[in-house]
């Protein structure tokens, strides 16, 4: 990657870089970015906007959307439409289509010891299939702890393996054996179901081992999704950060250039936002380059931190948690506008 470390140019019109993440069950990210946006040029702005994600749910909206649909095995067994992209040669696969939580009824309705990345496999296989010779698989919002097996069992023989790129998109470094105490919980597992699953990874860490001659156990991040990523790994996939790829591939070191300020935001501000998040990720890029940059948040955690120079605003804390749930966006909107019209505007922007 190129280095940022560039200052704000001294334009007349450095604009505003309006870098969202989704509000989890609110407000997409490009809707978001969109609303924002006019809120920033009636405040007299240049608004430049880009949707980000850092590699989950919700990815694939900021790469434009589904434009292939492929019927799969859902993670519980049952009949599955999901949607992926193909551009070219690349193909874009979200693991959540196809064996998400969402899909297996929440944590309540799945069955944590059964459920399976057999669809995200047979997702995989299909791009094989239609001529894509690199697939990113952009992982969150998983409904399973089955290490990949699921999904290594669904695709085609090794040798059309080969010649595939697989890049595996995640945004943590969980161990391979730790998925199933960090993420099986959230997944509806039980203590008891956690310790089976834990001991279901072992016994498959050492096959890897023994079929592939790869070991997982030291691999940061190999845990993502239940272990889908090193179930991938082992297969010769290689892992990258969620958000860089996104964010490379939307060119935020192009719109950060010269801009004299950057809002960005997500659902949720805790310990993993600077953790391969948006949010962190955003600041580090911004500040690299000398921008200021404000984060409007739907509710900050209790044991969070941030930056001194990162200005936080809350929308739980000034409006409250019913308006800030029921009104996400349009509350967004105004905290970009009030922003935007107030502290950083620059000198000879919007005035009379």
């Amino acid at each position: 990657m190129m280095s940022r470390r560039r200052r704000p140019s001294d334009s007349d019109d450095p604009g505003v870089v309006l870098a969202f993440d989704k509000f989890r069950g609110t407000a997409g990210s490009v809707e978001l970015g969109v609303a924002a946006a006019g809120a920033a040029t009636e405040a007299g702005w240049t608004p430049r906007v880009v949707p980000l994600a850092d590699g989950g749910e919700g990815s694939l909206e900021v790469l434009g959307g589904a434009n292939k649909v492929t019927t799969v095995t859902g993670p519980l067994g049952q009949p599955v439409e999901a949607g992926w992209r193909l551009e070219g040669r690349e193909a874009f696969i979200e693991m959540s289509a196809a064996s998400g939580l969402v899909l297996a009824g929440g944590a309540e309705g799945n069955d944590p010891l059964e459920a399976s990345t057999v669809g995200t496999g047979q997702l995989i296989a299909q791009a094989v299939e239609v001529g894509a010779r690199t697939i990113y698989v952009l992982l969150g919002g998983s409904a399973t702890t089955d290490g990949g097996l699921g999904a290594l069992e669904a695709l085609p023989p090794p040798g059309r393996l080969k010649a595939l790129d697989i890049v595996v998109a995640c945004d943590v470094d969980t161990l391979f054996v730790d998925a199933a105490t960090v993420f099986a919980p959230q997944k509806g597992a039980t203590p008891a179901q956690v310790r089976l699953l834990t001991r279901r990874l072992e016994r498959l860490q050492q096959l890897y081992v023994d079929k592939y001659e790869v070991d997982l156990s030291t691999v940061a991040g190999a845990g993502a999704a239940g272990g889908l990523a090193g179930g991938l790994v082992a297969i010769g996939a290689r892992l990258q950060s969620g958000f860089e790829l996104l964010a490379e591939r939307a060119g935020l070191d192009d719109l950060l250039h010269g801009a004299a300020l950057c809002i960005t935001g997500e659902g949720r501000l805790d310990t993993g936002s600077f953790s391969g998040k948006v949010v962190g990720g955003v600041y580090r890029w911004a500040s690299e380059m000398g921008v200021p940059v404000v984060a409007v948040v739907g509710v900050v955690a209790d044991d969070v931190g941030h930056p001194d120079d990162l200005e936080v605003r809350s929308l739980v804390e000034i409006y409250g948690r019913d308006r800030a749930l029921g009104e996400t966006s349009v509350l967004v909107v105004e905290q970009v506008a009030d922003i935007l019209s107030a502290r950083f505007r620059p000198a000879g922007i919007g005035r009379d």
